[in-house]
């Protein structure tokens, strides 16, 4: 049987503007939608394969049923103009890549689309229909499918719904779905349903008396509320039926053969491409015009990366030689190969993510495109092979690994050094990382190496769960079959070895994309695999102590609460909550939930806490049961029993700033504003003949600022080694700087800091609890004396709107994709993370270049001390007395010495027996 594909275009156009970030080619042209549209096509045509396709749109203009209710649709918006523009490009590119294209004057898809199903049913054809519309499954039968390609923003899975799909996911059959709609209305197109009435309702309803006419019939026998509401809306009912109803009765087609898929024309593609700046979808194109492939299917290409401002133009290479190594032979002529490459891709399988846990199950290797293979050590599964022995393999390869001029490339090599050095092999050679290539390059994408290699080499890789399995089924690697294993692992080195290769080109086609990679992100990752394998000493005896204390706290709030509320409730649960402050306290909400309901978040209690006792303890509450359970709980039971230290995790490739996240445990969101949050601190100790020694960047961000805003005011505050918030509120308050009191100098250091993170003066206002005119007065003077700060927000501001992103002062990318969006909140947002970024990322640089200085330094000068923590802008050591006066007097000259800008750096030390009181 033949089959007919058809799709509902104007669906997917709305759902992939929305759904897809806001992608702009260099001229500053939005692409978003036009990508998510060629992208769904593109998979259509793959998984369902056929005769006949075509594409259909809704036409402009009004139709039957604006004639029959005028308020049809009159809940949508008007279209937005960055949508808006999308449009004849997309039509453009359809028609070229060969798909017909139906736009019927006066008819809408939904009936283009049921006239071509019908129709198609009548000669014996089999029709599938790709939409999100739930309205098109009145068509389903034996003979039409519909199919949801893109409910979750391009998901790999489908909703496939024939007949029984539809009655598993609405309760009925299709040929109640007319009815049920009538009943439950259409929020979508506006159109009204019976009052009350939803989903379980009228499939109850359908189920006892078998249609809407019957219902209709039943009407006053139908008791309560929903009855009275039913017969209500008899009179409409018909109305609704015929709005809701696709009409079949269109004629759109004659001949079938007219939705015979064409050829593509190559050469308009390869415009359209290029301006849109589709680069992936290019270099496919090329392949066509060699003539490396003839199919017409694959002229609709894999999907693109996002636009960028270079060119990749590595063309993957798709062979699959790859080999499992089980004799010594096989692994000497391997290793062989390794010795003379100019550069070793390597991988290592494990029983564990735990880096310092993790025993080594099988390691892989690639030195050439489409060539690899696995090692297989320690698989010991019921009849798994002889694989060749762990340690003497092992042995084989340390002089390789070890060796420095044997140059190394992976994914998250430092996951590997770690796994190594659990093995007694210490990594050496480290050269390339495609997870900080792709960082560096794009960090505002994901980074893990299936959705690098779909994006840059349109290459789908084997996933763990396919080998593995996944959830509670989910077993070690070590019992995964060598067969499975081996075309998983050598896959995994053959893919990371060719995103190097499509990666690295254009990451050094920019010098400053360049240095950020191999001067901060390269060796910042080997001076952290250093710091995190080290850990850091915790007393768990104090934290135990600690949990105690905030538990027989906790349990004194909970009285208090109980007694403030005149009940016992659960302080855990929002719903308890809003009924005791909104109902029984008779409090007025604040703002509500998505879902409509009284809020009770931390900004609510808040600002209830300024006038009510029960919000104050609440949040007292909240913030110790989270430390107790986070921190004093957690911390003892994550110290490493082999090490009897703690060892966090710190993930390069998180922020866009270019900060570093801390977990298991996080160290990074350590609250210190409070006395309790403090003393967790204390538990993190320096052993016996040591202290901790604390250093961090003063000002940093407000210096950066001064840098780059040229202010002239700012740049002689810090040159004349001034107090910043003293100077700023002289400034905004008219006197002398001798005569700023406390509660000046406490508003200016909110108005320095809260500006250059984008604060309103509303959350001035809220900040410092004046009136929002005063807030207004301070920003409008406090830009009046540093005219320089309000025209680098501005410059900033439209730079970001031109190129997508905002740098560093040393070159970093910090990707903005929201920064021209349709929606008002998101672009605000992008906007204030425009001009915060520069800060925050250069300072995130600053202190990575700090810890490569301070790394080095220690391994040169072969140093008993250790890097241990780097906090935000905050380098912590565990030094030995007797190196305690060198560190001190070294550190904040390497820290000050790493950059030079216009106003001076200025880093400070503390000394302590704990992290706290080295503060």
């Amino acid at each position: 049987m033949k089959t007919l594909l058809l799709v509902d275009g104007s669906s997917y156009l709305y759902r992939a503007f929305h759904a897809m970030p806001d992608l702009r080619n260099s001229a500053n042209e939005p692409v978003g939608a036009i990508q998510g549209v060629l992208n769904m096509l593109r998979r259509l045509h793959k998984d369902y394969p056929s005769e006949y396709s075509a594409c259909v749109f809704d036409a402009k203009g009004k139709t039957f049923r604006e004639d029959l209710y005028p308020e049809y649709k009159a809940n949508r918006v008007s279209m937005p103009d960055d949508l808006r523009v999308q449009i004849e490009p997309l039509y453009e590119t359809i028609r070229a890549m060969g798909w017909p294209l139906i736009i019927e004057e006066g008819v809408e898809a939904d009936d283009v689309i049921g006239a071509l199903a019908k129709q198609a049913e009548k000669e014996g054809i089999k029709t599938i229909i790709s939409t999100g519309d739930k309205d098109i499954t009145q068509l389903v039968n034996a003979h039409i499918t519909v199919v949801n390609t893109m409910r979750d923003a391009f998901r790999k899975t489908d909703d496939v719904l024939d007949v029984a799909g539809v009655e598993n996911k609405f309760g009925i059959p299709p040929d109640k779905i007319i009815d049920y709609l009538v009943l439950v209305g259409d929020t979508s197109d506006n159109v009204p349903g019976v009052e009350k009435v939803g989903p379980k309702t009228a499939v109850k309803w359908l189920t006892e008396y078998g249609s809407l006419d019957n219902i209709v019939a039943n009407a006053d026998s139908i008791k309560g509320v929903v009855g009275d509401n039913l017969r209500k809306a008899l009179p409409w009912l018909p109305t609704a039926r015929e709005l809701i109803t696709i009409r079949c009765d269109v004629g759109v087609c004659e001949h079938f053969d007219d939705l015979i898929q064409q050829a593509p024309d190559i050469e308009k593609l390869h415009s359209l491409f290029d301006h849109f700046e589709f680069r992936t979808w290019k270099r496919e194109l090329d392949k066509l015009s060699d003539g490396s492939t003839s199919s017409t299917a694959s002229a609709t290409p894999p999907p693109p990366s996002a636009p960028v401002a270079t060119k990749n133009d590595y063309v993957p290479d798709t062979r699959r030689q790859y080999q499992a190594i089980f004799t010594e032979d096989e692994l000497d002529n391997w290793l062989a190969r390794l010795q003379q490459a100019e550069l070793v891709c390597f991988d290592t399988e494990t029983t564990s993510l735990d880096p310092l846990q993790a025993k080594i199950v099988g390691v892989s290797f690639s030195v050439t495109p489409g060539e690899a293979a696995y090692v297989p050590l320690t698989h010991d599964y019921f009849d798994a092979p002889t694989q060749l022995p762990l340690h003497a393999t092992l042995d084989k390869l340390k002089p390789i690994l070890e060796n420095t001029a044997i140059k190394k490339v992976g994914q998250n090599l430092k996951y590997d050094m770690h796994v190594l050095a659990n093995h007694g092999i210490q990594l050496q050679g480290v050269a390339h990382d495609t997870l900080l290539q792709s960082y560096v390059f794009e960090s505002h994408k994901g980074h893990g190496m299936d959705e690098l290699s779909e994006r840059h080499l349109g290459i789908t890789p084997i996933p763990f769960e396919a080998v593995a399995g996944k959830g509670a089924k989910q077993v070690s690697f070590n019992q995964v079959t060598v067969e499975q294993a081996s075309e998983y692992a050598a896959e995994d080195a053959d893919i990371t070895l060719q995103l190097h290769r499509a990666l690295y080109p254009q990451v050094a086609e920019s010098s400053k994309l360049d240095f950020i990679y191999a001067q901060i992100e390269m060796p910042s990752m080997l001076a952290l695999q250093r710091m995190e394998r080290h850990g850091v000493l915790i007393d768990s005896h104090m934290l135990n102590r600690q949990s105690n204390e905030i538990g027989l706290r906790l349990m004194e709030l909970e009285k208090q609460a109980y007694e403030l509320a005149g009940q016992p409730f659960n302080l855990g649960s929002p719903k308890q909550l809003q009924e005791i402050l909104f109902g029984k306290l008779g409090i007025k909400p604040l703002k509500k939930t998505p879902s409509g309901v009284p809020s009770t978040d931390e900004d609510v209690l808040q600002e209830l806490a300024l006038d009510y006792p029960l919000p104050k303890v609440l949040l007292e509450y909240r913030g110790l049961a989270k430390l107790k359970s986070t921190y004093t709980d957690k911390l003892p039971k994550m110290i490493n029993p082999q090490t009897g230290r703690v060892h966090t995790n710190y993930n390069q490739a998180v922020a866009i700033t270019g900060r570093l996240a801390s977990s298991d445990p996080n160290l990074q969101n350590i609250p210190v504003r409070t006395a309790e949050g403090r003393r967790i601190r204390e538990a993190f100790i320096a052993p016996r003949g040591s202290h901790i020694v604390s250093a961090d960047y003063s000002q940093i961000e407000l210096r950066i600022m001064a840098h780059l805003s040229q202010d002239a005011g700012m740049l002689s505050a810090f040159a004349n080694n001034e107090d910043i918030h003293r100077a700023t509120a002289a400034e905004i308050f008219g006197v002398e700087k001798t005569a700023v009191d406390n509660e000046q100098r406490r508003y200016a250091k909110v108005i320095n800091f809260g500006l250059i993170y984008g604060m309103s003066a509303f959350g001035l206002a809220q900040n410092l609890n004046i009136e929002r005119s005063a807030a207004q007065s301070y920003i409008e003077r406090y830009f009046a004396r540093y005219p320089g700060v309000r025209q680098y927000m501005s410059e900033t501001r439209e730079l970001a709107k031109q190129q997508g992103y905002v740098e560093t002062i040393f070159g970093r990318r910090l990707w903005v994709p929201e920064i021209n969006s349709a929606n008002g909140n998101r672009r605000a947002g992008a906007e204030r993370a425009a001009i915060n970024a520069p800060m925050q990322g250069t300072a995130a640089d600053l202190i990575k270049l700090a810890m490569i200085a301070v790394d080095k330094w220690l391994t040169d000068e072969k140093l008993q001390t250790k890097l241990i923590m780097q906090v935000h802008d905050e380098l912590v050591l565990e030094v030995p007395d007797t190196e305690l006066e060198l560190v001190k007097q070294q550190l904040p000259l390497l820290m000050q010495s790493v950059a030079t800008l216009d106003v001076p750096l200025l880093a400070e030390v503390g000394i302590g027996n704990s992290w706290e009181s080295a503060h």
